[in-house]
């Protein structure tokens, strides 16, 4: 029962409780700018982790890992993290389509397209927590007992 509490109320299941609703937020705006206004890959998953990010960064500064850092040394650190992940997530995936596609020509392009936002989402989502808990939100010299 210890265990199932400490799980429960750690860093990381905050992270993917907020996650779940940037997630809601980023990847439906993703979708939506994709498959309904027909934006490329790029621009809709970059506008939509945008709109995630802005939610990600208050609710894990605040929520998740309880942070004392300022607003002013964690927004550029939170931005760099979020770049670089999104860069190397989506890339991946996106590489990862193309490659799919030259395997198996008869899927359509859209549909491994969409399944990459997928993949470059959970990739994302890691990285994010990864970066965020020890570079973002870390605070340097003191032990942050709210955040474990």
């Amino acid at each position: 029962m210890n265990r199932i509490k400490a799980l429960l109320t750690s860093s990381f299941a905050r992270f993917l409780l907020v996650g779940l609703f940037n997630t809601l937020v980023g990847l439906s705006a993703s979708f939506a700018f994709f498959n309904l206004l027909h934006l490329n890959y790029w621009v809709s998953t970059f506008a939509g982790n945008t709109l995630g990010a802005i939610v990600s960064f208050t609710l894990n500064r605040t929520f998740t890992f309880r942070s004392n850092v300022s607003v002013g040394s964690s927004w550029w650190k939170f931005a760099v993290v979020i770049l670089s992940c999104y860069g190397v997530s989506y890339g991946l995936s996106w590489v990862l389509a193309e490659a799919a596609s030259s395997v198996m020509p008869s899927v359509r392009a859209d549909w491994l397209h969409n399944a990459a936002i997928l993949v470059g989402n959970g990739l994302y989502t890691i990285g994010n927590y990864l970066g965020h808990k020890y570079f973002t939100f870390r605070t340097h010299g003191t032990s942050n007992p709210r955040a474990s």
